[in-house]
């Protein structure tokens, strides 16, 4: 057991009535942290539910710790789980509610069990002040002083950079890579790729409940960045002549021309961003805006569902 996966999903499903939202996924999990990547309603919570008990597989198998927790209950009492809401009662102190937490899983010494996740945190010096009046990344580090309270030797996050401003994230951050350091093995969920970057070196992509991708984080922002994109450019006159030269050059694979506007085909961004300037000088173009189509968050994701798909996956 001491060898097994932390997480183990085995052809997993789950279906809610007509709605799939976990299809045929499987993957392995080991210590350090790992993002959970997808846009809304890509499978991520579900993921994360299955994950923790709070659901059970419609078909597949879920293993935590190399055993089934459904069969195995007691495996629990290594997972802490950081949900998406605010921490509870927040008429209690930080060191109240962190040790209500370790009461709850029967920690020897709750108190000093609190005094530790909250040092961890970071929040140790106001302990004694009630969660209602934190501001929302105070609360979030509650919340992860909760989850840690039984020393867990798996951690379930999801969405915890939510509503953060960026030393709030920093934050976080830093303390998600003590952990993942420290030997445990920590999930985190998002759908903003730059996040899980800076969070975890290893990720999962869940697209409509499909897993798409998965592995180092830099390779999958490559395979992203490698995708074909659409550029729309508007250029005073009607800008054949910088078309023909980026044409030419071998910059773009095709163009479109479209009510005065042209709209690019390439597959190297960068260096079409490099071209374009130093083209429309040459050819005396005055160029008005430069905006990509189709860069949005579903269009990421649904261009790695069709690449994953043409693999045969």
């Amino acid at each position: 057991m001491s060898d097994a996966p932390a997480i183990e999903f085995a052809g997993v499903s789950r279906w809610y009535g007509d709605t799939v939202a976990v299809a045929d996924v499987s993957f392995a999990v080991g210590p350090g942290v790992t993002g959970l990547l997808g846009h809304n309603g890509a499978g991520k919570s579900t993921t994360l539910k299955l994950c923790a008990g709070f659901t059970s597989p419609s078909a597949g198998a879920v293993r935590i710790f190399g055993v089934e927790p459904r069969r195995n209950p007691a495996v629990y009492e290594r997972v802490g789980v950081v949900p998406d809401q605010s921490p509870p009662w927040p008429f209690l102190t930080a060191q109240e509610v962190v040790e209500l937490c370790a009461r709850l899983h029967r920690v020897a010494d709750p108190a000093a069990a609190a005094d530790r996740a909250l040092e961890t945190v970071g929040l140790d010096d106001v302990a004694g002040r009630k969660v209602g009046g934190f501001s929302h990344g105070m609360r979030q580090r509650v919340k992860l002083a909760q989850a840690l309270a039984h020393d867990p030797d798996l951690l379930l996050l999801d969405e915890p950079l939510n509503g953060l401003d960026p030393a709030q994230r920093r934050e976080i951050i830093a303390v998600l890579h003590r952990l993942g350091d420290e030997g445990r093995t920590v999930i985190v969920s998002s759908h903003v790729l730059h996040e899980v970057e800076r969070m975890a070196p290893q990720v999962l992509v869940l697209v409509s409940g499909h897993l798409v991708a998965e592995g180092q984080t830099s390779a999958i922002r490559q395979l992203i960045s490698e995708r074909p994109r659409t550029v729309r450019v508007a250029a005073g006159g009607d800008g054949r002549a910088l078309a023909g030269a980026l044409v030419d050059g071998g910059v773009v694979d095709a163009v479109r021309f479209d009510d005065g506007t042209m709209e690019f085909e390439t597959g190297d961004v960068e260096r079409f961003s490099r071209a374009l300037p130093a083209l429309a000088r040459t050819t005396d173009t005055l160029v008005r805006r430069v905006e990509p189509v189709g860069d949005d968050l579903e269009s990421v994701y649904a261009y790695l569902h069709e690449r994953a798909r043409g693999a045969g996956r």
